[in-house]
């Protein structure tokens, strides 16, 4: 399990990259990052090296952000691994709130999976079992 940053963004002109370089100047690395956007503003969502930090430097800067717990899912990048995941996950009841994928490095993906706290247990479980490994922040920043 790994810690996400979710950001509340403005959807306005400028307001992305003012995030960006907030998180730069505080030398807070980001490997992902994706946005679901409204009309009015974004849900930002970012792994970086130091979420914690992050939250801070974010809130001092006018920024709204929150820590969430995630599942972040190594799968080889091949067609056919995320279906294969999300089948083994399809054994259990547990539900997908979100999910994303971003490139570790030529061979490996990882998926990225926001799960309820009381699904968790089982989806680790369901993961493991079907030959898939889980990661934290080390294995991503390594």
């Amino acid at each position: 399990m790994i810690m996400q940053l979710t950001v509340f963004l403005e959807n306005s002109e400028g307001r992305l990259a003012d995030l960006c370089r907030t998180l730069a100047d505080a030398n807070i690395n980001m490997s992902a990052l994706t946005i679901a956007e409204t009309s009015d503003y974004g849900l930002v969502r970012i792994i970086c090296n130091d979420v914690f930090r992050a939250v801070d430097v974010l809130e001092e800067a006018g920024f709204r952000a929150t820590k969430t717990k995630v599942l972040a899912v190594e799968v080889p990048d091949r067609p056919g691994a995320l279906a294969e995941l999300l089948e083994a996950l399809g054994t259990t009841n547990v539900n997908i709130e979100y999910g994303y994928c971003f490139l570790a490095n030529g061979d490996k993906a990882i998926d990225v999976l926001k799960i309820k706290p009381e699904d968790r247990a089982a989806a680790e479980e369901a993961i493991r079992s079907a030959g898939f490994k889980l990661l934290h922040w080390d294995d991503i920043a390594s």
